[in-house]
């Protein structure tokens, strides 16, 4: 396991009995797989900020113009500033262990990232944020979020671990020293991955790099972390891959005979209409690399974005 690559974790997730009813939500991706390459650092916002367990459960309100934190059988027991105020205090700390990624728990009122109930006069409406993973995103925007459930999913699981290792050779490369020759090698490595997960972005880092030397590094480092894991929360589309995959059958165009030509051509549109996975074409395309290697192609974080255990491609 890499102990550097440490991943915040609501530590009912990890299995910790701190739910309202003495219970968890262990998710076994999260405890088995990924405990296997991150160092996870548990947090339960309503446990560390003084609730007890068991404990009433709680729910957020819409209250006049502002969204509320109170007990669901007795709305005059408000925890919203209390829960605010830790979130703040907490979030900050976390900012000094440089978090690669955070998974937190779903439909939680403190922890969901999405879809939370917001109970109104009349009705409840699944629009809000919990209001510590709401502080977690306003103070570090570049962090890569997910929820527990969502995992569940493989083409969500992939991206979500793309990012957390993409952040992870971010810090390694810059090694607390951000200059602009290392955020240019490290763009440079991380090209082919923009190009699939967002074109767009992919052309916007592109001017911005270009620009380096008109910025302050204290101006340009944020501005390109942002930039950076906003273009990777985008995931990476069977049409962008496939272009991905067709850039880089054109460093061997001039190299492979006639019929390794076709064959390649051929297993690349057999992942385009879906008859194969993306694993298919990367195999193919890394054993001609290593026939006729190129430092460019061999240095594209895109071929080898996390350990090959995680064994996430293969539902791709």
């Amino acid at each position: 396991m890499d102990t550097e690559i440490k991943i915040g974790v609501s530590a009912c997730v990890l299995g910790e009995t701190v739910r309202f009813d003495g219970g968890h939500k262990s998710s076994r991706f999260v405890t088995k797989e990924l405990g296997q390459h991150f160092q996870f650092v548990p947090v339960c916002p309503e446990v560390e900020s003084g609730m007890p367990v068991p404990r009433p459960t709680i729910r957020l309100v819409s209250n006049e113009e502002r969204i509320a934190l109170v007990e669901t059988r007795d709305a005059t027991k408000d925890h919203t500033d209390t829960m605010v105020n830790f979130s703040r205090q907490r979030v900050g700390r976390l900012q000094q262990e440089q978090l690669r990624g955070y998974v937190v728990c779903a439909k939680s009122p403190t922890c969901g990232m999405e879809r939370v109930k917001v109970y109104g006069s009349n009705m409840a409406e699944k629009s809000g944020v919990g209001l510590y993973t709401q502080e977690l995103m306003e103070q570090m925007p570049w962090l890569p979020i997910e929820e527990d459930g969502r995992l569940n999913d493989p083409i969500l699981k992939e991206n979500f671990v793309t990012r957390v290792f993409c952040l992870h050779d971010f810090y390694q490369t810059m090694d607390g020293e951000p200059t602009a020759g290392k955020i240019v090698s490290f763009h440079s490595r991380y090209k082919l991955t923009l190009m699939a997960h967002h074109p767009a972005s992919y052309k916007e880092l592109g001017k911005l790099v270009a620009k380096i030397s008109d910025y302050s590094m204290d101006e340009f480092y944020p501005l390109y972390r942002v930039g950076l894991m906003a273009a990777m929360t985008h995931r990476a589309s069977r049409k962008n891959n496939t272009n991905v995959l067709m850039h880089i059958q054109g460093y061997f165009k001039k190299v492979l005979d006639k019929n390794e030509k076709a064959e390649l051509c051929r297993v690349i549109d057999d992942y385009r209409v879906g008859l194969l996975p993306l694993l298919a074409p990367l195999t193919l395309l890394k054993h001609h690399m290593q026939r006729f290697p190129d430092e460019y192609l061999q240095s594209q974080k895109f071929l080898n974005p996390y350990p090959q255990e995680l064994r996430l491609r293969y539902a791709l």
